[in-house]
């Protein structure tokens, strides 16, 4: 019991780690390239997004907590759910440097409809062993919802920037 504040910390914490790294990794190209890019009127401010994703990522790693708890831990139990949590993670994460750091419009859209695909799939396994963590996804999945149409919408709108860095 005494350790149980640790591991609530741990997933809690975990999100924001790959978040933070892609920040930090590709900060210099947010001024230098995305700020040129031609962008939606509905574009949320720049200053939107690290309060958004700081939000999210806490309540969808405390979320992780609360499955992973009530699944007893690391059991066959959890590999589906927390699996698909790992997976989308993951292609949450390498969303910023395929689109800052590789300015790859393509993999980035790719990226981004897998990653819709696999938050549905977790909240949905969720559902049936903690309703509270799979609501706690719900802010999670309305802003990748508008992160996949300015994606998109960018995507569609700067096609000399589709496929590969360039200066």
């Amino acid at each position: 019991r005494g350790r149980m504040w640790a591991y609530t910390v741990g997933f809690t914490v975990l999100p924001h780690v790959g978040g933070f790294l892609g920040w930090f990794l590709n900060r210099k190209e947010i001024p230098a390239w995305y700020e040129k890019l031609k962008k939606p009127s509905w574009c949320p401010s720049r200053r939107v997004f690290p309060v958004a994703w700081t939000m999210l990522y806490t309540g969808m790693g405390y979320a992780s907590y609360l499955v992973w708890n009530d699944l007893g831990g690391c059991s066959s139990k959890a590999i589906v759910p927390l699996g698909l949590y790992g997976a989308q993670l993951l292609l949450n994460w390498a969303w910023p440097p395929l689109f800052f750091g590789a300015r790859n419009l393509n993999l980035a859209l790719i990226d981004i409809l897998c990653l819709d695909g696999l938050a549905v799939g977790t909240l949905c396994s969720w559902y049936r062993i903690n309703r509270g963590a799979a609501l706690l996804l719900l802010p999670y999945l309305g802003w990748l919802a508008m992160a996949t149409c300015l994606t998109a919408r960018i995507w569609r709108d700067n096609p000399e920037h589709k496929a590969a860095k360039s200066d």
